[in-house]
């Protein structure tokens, strides 16, 4: 099917973008005529990937000794060294200014607006650095952050990746044994934390949680607290975040540390065990990230970027990084729906966000209440992201059609494991409905069958990268023989990361991803993957969301599809039918699912994602561990008393 054009940048936009400039540096430099196009600029930067890599450092204006060793190779993929002689300071190449312009602005859901001046941003920064080194963190001290998103937290970041200490954060929406599941893992020495914070209107205590993580993980010898509101402080004997600031000198001296040093630890969010505590290195993530914001998002100098996101999905990382761009980042804590569905809307429209960034869940939502927000003015609005699921083509024709038109759509796709995209957008290509533009620079991506031979177009396979690149992770915590990382992402293919995508390639050099791939069904053998029977079910007025699992039948396995309802709506005959025959006539006859039933909630983990295989294998009488991972673990429990 042919997908729908829905944008081209002008002549103008093209000309005036930051991968049109980096394009013409390199075409003056190696007389190459990329006459702007991308797919030939990233051809070069695949079959270059020296070349590539030094020349994004010069352009980025990265701040550190590059060295002369761009990539010091191995056999093994996973062991290829990235600017192994180079020294950086993450946080010294986020604090690029020192004025009194915004350098993050924060609202909360129960209407705090707060800011912090680039200068402010540096000065409390040194502040909480200092107060590390007086406690006695040194290089690779693990810090643990049980937070919100709001400004401590960036400053507390920032201050940890100054002093070469490991940041690891969470969101508060984890209980105590989810907190406990990850930060146990990686012995912390300081936990910090927020009194409360809001969701969905409600007012939510921290506090009382902390001695029961304190018990559970013995290696915090300090908590730090800020306040989610600075004039209804709580009380507690832990050390106050404002007060430190108060009492702390500046420490304002960069130290660099090498170039594959620790930043972050992330965590798989799966529900398949404890989480698997993902290593990513300071520069990797520092050169992907900043990529992807300028080249790719066209993020410049003066932008405002947000995105909507929490502390435990590594879009909170990527976000931060945008202040390397000399960017403002605006944040959000709360439900992106509340206290009205505009909220994120009018937030945007408030402050002239260049960027806003969304999960597709989100852009799916406003188009199942049918939102409608044209009458908002959005005119600096030049980039929308989505992440987090596939956004299907109906919903790229609703954000033309109800949010702005001239706008670049921009479907991006990678995840924890690369704390970046694999698959991303740019200004030089158009936007087709339901379509993710272009592969990320530098990164030599492939779609490849089961035995790993690349496919065709138009053919579905299995997402893969074929050759190293900075932002993988430099190891996962607790993996002294390897198997981790090794089982992660090395076990399908020789020597070629497996990233778990069902995806497939369209006419207009695009990517539709239909599903991880180990969600995807197998009814008789044939692969379908789930994105391809949500679009057709989620088009129904009735029907809010959806959830689609294979389950073992007879020696063979059949589709069981579970919708949630909107309200007074009934799943009846007469909709399971239509239901049917819509799959069947824009999917086939293999797509129809053999059992069609009405659930209260669909089970998501907490940065939006359905978890299929979960369910999965519940109705398959396996065990799941992690439910921890779950922003709504309880509806989980409709599944485990059905009899189906």
């Amino acid at each position: 099917m042919e997908n729908k054009l829905l944008w081209s940048a002008d002549k103008t936009r093209k000309k005036n973008s930051n991968i049109k400039n980096f394009a013409d540096k390199i075409s003056q430099k190696y007389k190459i005529d990329f006459s702007d196009d991308f797919l030939k600029l990233h051809d070069w930067s695949i079959k270059n990937p020296s070349n590539f890599w030094s020349e994004y450092w010069d352009y980025a204006n990265i701040i550190g000794k590059k060295g002369n060793q761009i990539i010091v190779s191995d056999k093994v993929f996973y062991k290829n060294k990235f600017f192994s002689d180079s020294k950086i300071n993450f946080a010294e190449n986020l604090l690029i200014k020192n004025n009194n312009d915004i350098a993050i602005h924060s609202l909360k859901e129960n209407g705090l607006n707060e800011s912090v001046t680039w200068k402010e941003l540096r000065e409390k920064v040194f502040k909480i650095s200092s107060f590390l080194n007086k406690i006695g963190l040194v290089k690779n001290d693990r810090i643990a952050a049980y937070v919100p998103n709001v400004i401590e937290t960036v400053i507390s970041f920032l201050a940890a990746a100054k002093n070469g200490c490991i940041w690891s954060s969470c969101s508060p929406d984890f209980g105590i044994q989810g907190v406990v599941d990850r930060f146990k893992q990686i012995e912390p020495k300081v936990l910090f934390a927020c009194d409360y914070y809001f969701y969905n209107g409600k007012k939510i205590d921290v506090l009382n949680r902390i001695p029961d993580i304190l018990k559970q993980i013995p290696s915090i010898k300090k908590v730090i607290v800020f306040s989610y509101n600075k004039s209804d402080h709580a009380k507690h004997d832990y050390d106050k975040f404002d007060e430190i600031l108060k009492r702390s000198n500046e420490n304002s001296n960069f130290e660099r540390f090498e170039f594959n040093h620790p930043i972050y630890i992330l965590y798989s969010s799966g529900t398949t065990g404890i989480p698997k505590c993902i290593v990513h290195g300071a520069g990797n993530a520092l050169i992907e990230q900043k990529k992807e914001l300028s080249i790719h998002c066209d993020v410049k100098e003066n932008d405002k970027v947000f995105y909507f996101t929490t502390t435990g999905w590594m879009m909170w990382n990527w976000q931060v990084a945008a202040l390397s761009c000399g960017a403002s980042i605006y944040l959000y804590d709360g439900s992106p729906f509340y206290p009205s569905l505009d909220v994120l809307i009018k937030y945007c429209e408030k402050n002239k966000f260049t960027l806003f960034g969304v999960g597709a869940k989100y852009i799916d939502h406003l188009k199942n209440e049918k939102f409608v927000g044209l009458k908002y003015d959005l005119s600096n609005l030049k980039t929308i992201t989505s992440t987090g699921s596939p956004l299907v083509s109906e919903s790229f024709e609703y954000v033309y059609k109800n949010i702005k038109e001239d706008v670049h759509l921009s479907s991006i796709s990678g995840g924890t494991d690369v704390v970046g995209c694999l698959v991303i957008g740019n200004v030089l290509q158009s936007v087709y409905a339901g379509e993710i533009q272009s592969p990320s620079l530098g990164i030599e991506i492939d779609i490849l069958d089961d035995d790993g031979n690349s496919i065709l177009s138009d053919e579905k396979g299995e997402l893969v990268v074929k050759k190293p690149f900075p932002s993988m992770p430099v190891k996962f915590w607790n993996d002294s023989d390897e198997t981790k990382i090794k089982s992660a992402y090395f076990e399908k293919y020789n020597n070629i990361w497996h990233h778990a995508d069902y995806i497939q390639k369209t006419k207009n050099q695009g990517y539709i991803i239909y599903g991880r791939s180990d969600a995807t069904l197998k009814p008789g053998g044939v692969r379908i993957g789930t994105a391809e029977i949500y679009r057709q079910v989620e088009s129904f007025e009735e029907i809010s969301e959806a959830l689609v699992i294979g389950q073992n039948h007879n020696d063979d396995v059949r589709i069981v599809l579970f919708v949630k309802l909107k309200e007074e709506m009934v799943l009846n005959d007469e909709l399971i039918k239509n239901i049917k025959s819509k799959i069947r006539k824009n999917c086939s006859p293999r797509h129809v699912p053999s059992i069609i039933k009405s659930c209260p909630d669909i089970p998501r983990t907490k940065s939006g994602k359905i978890v299929e295989i979960a369910v999965r294998k519940i109705l398959n009488k396996q065990k799941i561990n992690n439910i921890e991972a779950l922003a709504n673990p309880e509806a989980l429990e409709f599944f485990k008393n059905l009899k189906i």
